[in-house]
């Protein structure tokens, strides 16, 4: 059973589903689970760490994946690196993607934008972006105010109007076969998937974060930047992140700018070893609204496997009226 829309045939999938890059989570393993499986793999490039992509990227099995970076973060020295592997796809959030359009389609790989508002969408078409992925507020880690439901379809309309070759992902608070037939419904040809993948058995995360996920709702997630400046990184707006509450976001929530203090750096290294270890309250595990729809821990194939058929037994049941 399979759902077949312009994004699954251009890239050749099975699934309309692409794996978020995320940033220290999405490594070779995943990326790879999500690529064999059916679904579009993306290697979570995040901040340009070379060393990282280097060492997962050989974990992804031979599986033909792309990667994703953040794109203020990014160096054309990088991107070039990663243009010579021929991935399937270069994703790019965050940022000006003009200084980086051009190397891209010069080598003849398709480029993936990920954007949070209209005027977001309008720059990508300009840059040449082939795919656009329109990100709501709910989705975890980095992003802006406006929510799923109304952006993509806003985005859709635009680009039916101005820019029909381009295709559409929808992302944020996407976590089952509902949330993929609602953004099919809202225009969008397919879904970026963060979420739900971060609470994949092949995912790059402290099982003390999956424990706190299965136990949270979406109430229980807020945007802010205590990460942010818990690892001294200066994040343009307006982008803040998504993570679960947590001890340490009541603690610092109101005033994150005072965890920069040179005094603080103890507490930021308490922090970092917190992260590493999965300490769910000294840390902040980075997770969107959809925590609450996530059930259980599972492969990524069979993750894919499940929302398609999910999805189309939504669809069908309302064909049926």
């Amino acid at each position: 059973m399979a759902i077949e829309t312009r994004f699954t045939k251009v890239f050749g999938l099975r699934h309309p589903v692409a794996l978020a890059p995320m940033a220290g989570v999405a490594g070779g393993e995943l990326a790879g689970a999500v690529a064999r499986a059916g679904g579009l793999g993306l290697l979570g490039g995040g901040y340009g760490d070379a060393d990282w992509i280097h060492a997962q990227r050989p974990l992804a099995g031979g599986a033909e994946i792309g990667i994703g970076f953040i794109t203020w973060k990014l160096t054309g020295g990088l991107l070039a690196e990663a243009l010579e592997r021929r991935p399937k796809a270069v994703m790019l959030s965050f940022g000006n993607l003009q200084p980086f359009a051009a190397q891209i389609r010069a080598a003849g790989v398709p480029l993936i934008a990920q954007v949070q508002e209209l005027a977001g969408a309008k720059a990508a078409v300009e840059a040449g972006a082939d795919v656009i992925v329109a990100q709501g507020s709910e989705a975890g880690g980095h992003g802006a105010t406006r929510a799923t439901m109304t952006l993509v379809p806003e985005v859709a309309d635009y680009l039916a109007a101005k820019a029909p070759d381009r295709i559409l992902l929808a992302a944020g608070g996407i976590a089952d076969g509902r949330g993929l037939a609602a953004a099919l419904m809202l225009g969008a040809e397919g879904v970026l998937i963060g979420s739900r993948f971060w609470a994949a058995q092949e995912a790059l995360v402290p099982e003390g974060f999956h424990k706190a996920a299965l136990a949270a709702t979406g109430d229980q997630t807020l945007r802010g930047s205590v990460p942010d400046a818990a690892r001294m990184l200066h994040w343009p707006a307006p982008y803040t992140i998504r993570t679960l509450r947590s001890a340490f976001t009541d603690q610092w929530q109101s005033n994150p700018d005072a965890l920069r203090d040179p005094a603080q750096e103890p507490l930021r290294q308490a922090w970092a070893e917190a992260q590493a270890r999965g300490d769910a309250q000294s840390g902040t595990p980075v997770a969107g609204e959809a925590v609450g729809l996530i059930g259980g821990i599972a492969p990524a194939a069979e993750i894919l496997d499940r929302i398609t058929t999910e999805a189309l037994s939504c669809l069908n049941a309302q064909r049926r009226g």
